[in-house]
């Protein structure tokens, strides 16, 4: 019999995946968590426009860039090491905080020699405002209906609209006589929402309505022909998708691969790599059960406060109630601010931001990212892990400064 358990107990396993697989049916909730992300599939995910990029750059290569641009372009410069020289457009759709000085330095530097850089996103860098000389603003949208259209100053190109739209974010400072407005964002009024900056040889598109390009907008009715209209703006060339899954290393390949991608593929470490994998799960089955009894080891009593904490926070975590984790974070941080700063922090408007930066000596664009962030956070029913963590990031940088 004891010889027959492991064998039973493969058997098992085996039915049990069987029926987990093909005899179980979930029912799963949609994300609309906005994460850009080009390797996801849903609503505001943009693996559709990713794969559509070949198509709508035809005979141009599509690279994938996964390190921040600073390393990138460094890599792949006139005098770098990667394996060419990076000349064409440069494209990064929401996401765009993660840039460092450094980057932006890089992306201008990019741009001055002749090239382009398109980016999509609500709020950028306050390095590029100060540089380009732009300010972004935000409008609550009025209409029951959370409607708002997209249009170009070119008549000739189709407009389209956004829906589940809270409010336009819109560029209410540029240079009106070098830079050339491309399009707008209409709720009530028009608010000039694409321009395109010229800067050196090259030129910058700013366009301030990522969920255009997401796979929710490209797929529902012919919203498609917005994206393919902003993007012919861009001249005809190779193309530098910034990716959302980063590698923050400042050195190595300039685009992602896998370790063990050269083993995997010579035909005779990846038949080794399979057979070990393979005998590994098989000594782990026979070896399941232990050959010795457990020898207890009494430990002193601990101050348990840390794993309670942990334990909790994990209950959370495991649960995924990311909603009720960054409502409890939001409220921590904000009681903090009232016992160290003594300020009200009922109603998070001008007044506070101008008190909280003035108070903590911090930077007012960097307080109003974060009071911005909170209040975004606010109006959503479900959020995700991915908001969790930038919400830390915001609050840590806030600390640390």
């Amino acid at each position: 019999m004891k010889k027959l358990l492991p064998v039973i107990l493969v058997i098992v396993a085996l039915i049990v995946v069987a029926a987990l697989t093909f005899g179980i049916k979930r029912t799963k909730t949609v994300d609309w968590e906005e994460s850009f992300n080009e390797k996801s599939n849903k609503p505001y995910g943009t693996s559709v426009l990713y794969k559509e990029l070949p198509n709508l750059f035809k005979g141009n290569k599509i690279r994938t860039v996964y390190h921040q641009p600073s390393s990138y372009l460094t890599a792949n410069s006139e005098f770098g090491y990667g394996d060419h020289h990076a000349e064409g457009n440069y494209i990064i759709i929401g996401n765009s905080d993660y840039l460092t000085n450094f980057s932006v330095d890089k992306l201008l530097d990019f741009v001055d020699v002749g090239n382009t850089l398109f980016i999509s996103d609500y709020y950028y860098t306050q390095r590029l405002h100060d540089t380009l000389g732009i300010d972004v603003d935000f409008e609550y949208n009025s209409k029951k209906d959370s409607i708002s259209l997209l249009s170009f100053k070119n008549k000739n190109l189709n407009s389209s609209n956004i829906d589940k739209n809270e409010g336009d974010y819109y560029f209410s400072r540029f240079d009106s006589i070098n830079h050339t407005i491309l399009g707008y964002a209409k709720t009530d009024i028009n608010r000039v929402n694409f321009l395109k900056i010229p800067f050196g040889k090259g030129q910058i598109l700013l366009h301030t309505e990522p969920k255009a390009f997401t796979n929710y907008n490209i797929l529902k009715n012919e919203r498609y022909r917005y994206v393919e209209n902003a993007l012919s703006y861009l001249p005809d060339g190779d193309v530098y998708f910034d990716s959302y899954i980063k590698r923050q290393t400042p050195y190595g390949e300039a685009e992602k691969r896998s370790n063990l991608s050269w083993f995997l593929e010579q035909l005779s470490f990846r038949w080794a790599w399979y057979t070990a994998l393979i005998f590994t799960l098989l000594f782990m089955v026979f070896n399941a059960k232990r050959r010795q009894r457990v020898i207890k080891i009494v430990k002193p009593l601990q101050n348990t406060s840390l794993a309670f904490v942990k334990t909790i926070s994990n209950l959370y975590i495991e649960t995924q109630d990311y909603k009720n984790l960054i409502d409890k974070k939001i409220t921590y941080f904000l009681e903090k601010i009232r016992s160290d700063f003594n300020i009200d922090t009922a109603v998070l408007n001008d007044d506070f931001i101008k008190k909280l930066a003035t108070k903590a000596g911090r930077k007012k664009e960097d307080v109003t990212q974060l009071v911005n962030y909170i209040k975004w956070l606010r109006t959503k029913n479900e959020l995700s892990e991915e908001s969790l963590i930038k919400l830390n990031k915001f609050i840590e940088a806030f600390y640390s400064q």
